[in-house]
């Protein structure tokens, strides 16, 4: 299945289940939730978890977005936007930005 239907599938579920009115506050809470899980496959090297753990990070993800009137498409973009040009430097295994490099 591609990505677009993907992201469809998870809006409508969302719908199905009346997350899409929630409170975006409660479901930033699912976010770092999840990301917490990937954080804990990643310390035990488990890809299943972090597979798993991803995918959910997105699916919370994209729900926070139609919460508050954004899609996936349109949040990606800019933030592509915004790093397509950036020049900057690996650190310590960690892309810092040129402006920051400074600091470092």
């Amino acid at each position: 299945m591609n990505l677009i239907k993907l992201v469809e599938n998870v809006e409508q579920w969302s719908i199905n289940k009346g997350l899409d009115k929630a409170e975006s506050s409660k479901q930033f809470l699912k976010v770092t939730e999840e990301v917490g899980e990937v954080a804990a496959a990643l310390a035990r090297d488990d890809r299943v978890a972090l597979q798993d753990g991803i995918g959910d990070v997105l699916v919370t993800l994209i729900i926070l977005g139609q919460q508050n009137g954004l899609t996936l498409e349109e949040c990606l973009q800019m933030a592509y936007n915004e790093i397509a040009d950036r020049r900057g430097e690996m650190v310590n295994g960690i892309f810092v930005k040129e402006e920051d490099l400074k600091e470092v």
